[in-house]
């Protein structure tokens, strides 16, 4: 009797799939007799509306016009571009017959056509004509009718609409394809998307009038020429299969709210699907993370992710990583294997460095939103960081990110140890410089309010003898976590994820497990006796490494070792399983990190937590 339920609940999904394909179907198309679309955009905190419409001439109309105006001065604007476009159409038509008149010798003269009025335009609301001094702001409501002439057009105010939509450019088999979209009056869980793949050369003499697929002459190919036939996907992702290698795609998307749909939007990718590079370092971990987890558990990640104004760089290219195909350091190949592999975790907390705005914005948003994920962004320099959150397991409740040398500087909480840096200027100076940042996000469950977590995300300096300014970051970052989770919100536990730039021997690395540091540590002087600076360090956390202390987390050419951790408060928080890393086979197959089958210099850190 169990499986009963779970029929019904199917039934009902797959109705409501089709009921909703149906209203969206009802939405955009015009049937015979319908009336044609106005569409009103109306925003309280802009001074204009916007309406568009198609007259009967086939011209397509985009007015501004001001809130504030009487309605009479926006339907007379109307009236005139309704007489113009007619105008036009008669125009045209009397140069065509002119041509044919020229072509074929004298005609029978016509007499010529009176000059047409300017057309009744009225507007009308529950049937009723709305008085031409009421303000725009009030008159164009949803579902009034406006009237041009004898066509008539029913008035949709704000109904969603798509204001970006772009495919990727690069696209490959096997890989997910996460179009970039952004929405205004609705959302993208509420909207139907539906993906066509090119008909292959004789397919559609081949499929006969018989078959199912559905196939369409494209309306937005250039050449009007181009055949598609349906994926059988309806879902915002799509992952092509080696059968696609070689097609172009396209996506219908048509956006909605829950109530209603707007008008849809067809895209073609530009480039067609390309074969993938084979088997990836990070496949054979996806075998551990198939499902997201259940409530009381927070896999999370933690990934510097290699920014591309670091790959593509000459100095990266024949020094850094000179054994990786060009092509493979190119951001849109490397995008492919990032989305594929954070997806393929089903992570709930994402911790990033080194993400280029354009990355964030352009390719992870989209991705990670698609499989429910939502993200914030701190901007260093040239990159920053990012940290995603499952939105059905937490909510953002604030953040209260720093920049290291400004938070050292002007925040009282950091007053002592800006007076012990103080004693040697050479040291301060060189800590000042560093745009170093930390990423302090505080969450809450959506099931338990009163569970809260305070997920912390850095990348501390990067040069080898930075030690001293290693430590003295993590000094400021553990003192402005401990604000946050002790002062702020008080008790809530902390998950520490980031690129520390320190192998598991480095005084940031005792310090963060030990609770402290003494003044006579060797990374005091890590950059000579001239940059020189003792003192100790101590902190009330009891912290431990949540993945270990694996033999690499980065490994290049030149260099491969631990420098990744995601520190957990052991107070509140346990390991349930770590996601093992990529095998040193699998890791060495090009040589070394980032190659084709890997999309950065480090290894992504994945382990699952539960609550104490």
């Amino acid at each position: 009797m169990w499986r009963l339920p779970r029929a019904r609940a199917a039934l009902r999904g797959v109705r409501r799939v089709v009921e909703l394909r149906s209203r969206a179907e009802a939405a955009t198309e015009t049937p015979a007799g319908a009336m044609e679309r106005a569409v009103v955009r109306c925003v309280p905190s802009e001074p204009k509306l916007s309406l568009s419409f198609a007259l009967a001439d086939g011209s397509h109309k985009n007015m501004q016009r001001d809130q504030s105006e009487p309605l009479g001065r926006a339907l007379s604007r109307i009236a005139t571009n309704a007489l113009k476009g007619h105008a036009k159409a008669a125009a045209a038509k009397k140069s065509r017959k002119n041509r044919l008149n020229a072509g074929g010798g004298a005609a029978c003269a016509e007499p010529e056509p009176a000059a047409p009025c300017e057309p009744v335009v009225r507007l009308y609301y529950r049937e009723e004509a709305v008085a031409e001094d009421v303000l725009n702001v009030d008159a164009w409501q949803d579902g009034a009718v406006l009237q041009i002439g004898d066509v008539k057009y029913k008035v949709e105010r704000n109904p969603p609409a798509f204001t970006e939509l772009q495919l990727p450019r690069y696209i490959m088999a096997g890989f997910p394809v996460c179009p970039k979209l952004s929405l205004e009056f609705g959302d993208p869980a509420s909207s139907l998307f539906r993906w066509y793949k090119e008909a292959k050369p004789g397919a559609q003499e081949a499929q006969g009038s018989g078959s199912s697929a559905s196939s369409a002459p494209s309306s937005s190919s250039p050449s009007g020429s181009a055949t598609w036939t349906e994926t059988g996907v309806d879902a915002r992702v799509y992952i092509p299969s080696n059968a696609d290698i070689g097609l172009r795609l396209k996506l219908q998307c048509t956006p909605g709210n829950g109530q209603r749909f707007g008008p849809s939007r067809e895209l073609e990718s530009v480039c067609p699907v390309e074969a993938g590079p084979g088997t990836c370092t990070f496949d054979h971990r996806h075998l551990y993370t198939k499902k997201v987890t259940e409530a009381a558990r927070i896999r999370t990640v933690s990934y510097n992710i290699l920014a591309d104004t670091y790959a593509q760089t000459e100095f990266s290219r024949t020094v850094l990583y000179p054994y990786c195909a060009p092509y493979a350091l190119e951001l849109d190949y490397r995008q492919n294997l990032i989305q594929k592999e954070l997806t393929g975790y089903n992570a709930d907390l994402v911790c990033l460095q080194e993400v280029d705005k354009a990355v964030f914005t352009d390719s992870l948003v989209p991705a990670l939103e698609a499989f429910g994920l939502e993200g914030v962004f701190r901007i260093k320099q040239h990159e920053g960081l990012a940290t995603f959150y499952r939105k059905s397991k937490f909510s953002l409740l604030s953040q209260h990110d720093i920049s290291f040398h400004e938070a050292l500087e002007s925040d009282p909480l950091h007053r002592e140890l800006l007076e012990k840096l103080a004693l040697y200027p050479r040291a301060q100076e060189k800590v000042l410089q560093r745009s170093s940042v930390l990423q302090v996000s505080v969450l809450q469950s959506t099931q338990d309010s009163s569970k809260k977590i305070c997920v912390a995300n850095t990348h501390l300096y990067w040069h080898p003898k930075g030690g001293y300014i290693r430590l003295i970051q993590m000094a400021v970052a553990l003192a402005h976590i401990r604000h946050v989770s002790c002062e702020l919100y008080p008790g809530i536990p902390v998950i520490f994820c980031g690129d520390f730039n320190s192998t598991p021997s480095a005084g940031m690395y005792h310090l963060v497990i030990k609770g402290s540091v003494p003044e006579d540590h060797e990374d005091w002087t890590s950059n000579g006796e001239e940059e020189r600076c003792n003192m100790a360090l101590t902190h009330l956390f009891k912290l431990r490494s949540a993945c270990g202390e694996p033999a690499y987390t980065n490994y290049v050419g030149g260099f491969h070792g631990c420098l990744d951790y995601i520190f957990i408060d052991s107070n509140a928080l346990e390991v349930e399983q770590v996601i093992p890393l990529p095998s040193h086979e699998e890791v060495t197959t090009h040589q070394a990190l980032p190659s084709v089958s890997h999309p950065s210099d480090h290894i992504a850190l994945v382990c699952d937590l539960k609550w104490k």
